[in-house]
């Protein structure tokens, strides 16, 4: 059997649409990550600001958005933003998260 030339994937254009309030966008400082065999979740969340309450007090946070998708699609996903950051930093210098949170274990909030 002969092998197949090496042909290069034809490209696909897509014509992305967006309606005026999704075009605008929302403001999310965390996130939540978690997974099953089949599928991600990725909540996208806005935690307000507010002075802390006594202890045990809940922060007041509203998710934004929400994705499901394959690991397949969220590998592509997180090459694209490892893609973008390196981008970002080689023309703005390096993004400083040392004050930042860690990030938890898988299926706690990403801040």
């Amino acid at each position: 059997m002969a092998d197949k030339p090496n042909v290069p994937p034809q490209q696909i254009q897509i014509q992305l649409e967006l309606d005026p309030v999704t075009a605008n966008g929302v403001f999310i400082n965390s996130a939540f990550v978690t997974h099953s065999d089949a599928e991600f979740t990725l909540d996208l969340i806005y935690v307000q600001p507010q002075p802390p309450g006594p202890p045990g007090t809940a922060l007041k946070a509203t998710v934004r958005a929400r994705a499901i998708t394959t690991p397949k699609h969220m590998k592509r996903l997180l090459l694209a933003i490892q893609d973008n950051v390196s981008k970002y930093e080689a023309r703005f210098g390096a993004i400083d998260v040392a004050d930042a949170p860690h990030f938890p274990p898988t299926g706690g909030p990403v801040n």
